[in-house]
């Protein structure tokens, strides 16, 4: 069976392509930018109708939504996966916080303070989004207060998930966190992470 990943690396698509890289798969990358008309015409939108980045095809079989994505890769593969139903709970629970609880508020402090241009700015959202992004943190912190990882005793596609959403964390500043900076840091030294970061480092520069 044949892994199509589609999605530019500078996007969410970099999740995945991190997770394929720790799973040790083997896929095709197509990248589709975020913003390009490739996502809005009909044989993307046949894999992903909402047109946005990343999709997979594997071996016939669409999905989309990156976390959910690295879920089933990493549960197909049988690596990075929980060996208890209670570490599955844990792996649940926090690829839900990355979705429901990381991204909308770290995705709006970044947004208004780095990533749309100066123009379109609006200060007032990214001091709303400070103090969720704070106690977002300090709920991880805690959870990191007796245990290396969050879900069982090893590295699992759940700190991938959380990390991967935590990719612009360091911008916010995690000194006010020890431990999670201390995991954060574990996590971005994996091997498969810092070729995924090259990665999205090297597609963010390229031109269009």
């Amino acid at each position: 069976m044949s892994l199509t990943i589609y999605g530019v690396a500078a996007s969410r698509a970099f999740r995945t392509l991190w997770a394929a890289r720790e799973l040790g798969l083997a896929y095709d990358h197509v990248p589709h930018h975020y913003a390009g008309p490739e996502v809005k015409a009909a044989p993307y939108l046949a894999i992903n109708p909402m047109g946005a980045v990343p999709a997979i095809v594997d071996g016939g079989f669409p999905m989309y939504e990156s976390l959910a994505i690295n879920l089933y890769l990493a549960r197909k593969a049988g690596r990075l996966w929980p060996a208890t139903v209670e570490g599955e709970g844990r792996v649940f629970q926090w690829t839900l916080f990355a979705a429901g609880e990381i991204d909308p508020v770290i995705g709006q402090w970044y947004g208004h303070t780095a990533y749309l241009p100066p123009e379109k700015r609006k200060p007032e959202l990214a001091e709303e989004a400070a103090p969720k992004l704070r106690q977002r943190l300090g709920a991880i912190e805690s959870a990191l207060a007796s245990r290396a990882w969050l879900a069982e005793r090893e590295f699992t596609i759940g700190d991938l998930n959380l990390a991967a959403a935590l990719f612009r964390a360091p911008a916010f500043g995690l000194d006010p966190w020890p431990k999670l900076k201390d995991w954060h840091a574990r996590c971005y030294s994996r091997p498969a992470a810092k070729a995924a970061v090259a990665e999205r480092e090297a597609s963010a520069a390229a031109p269009r």
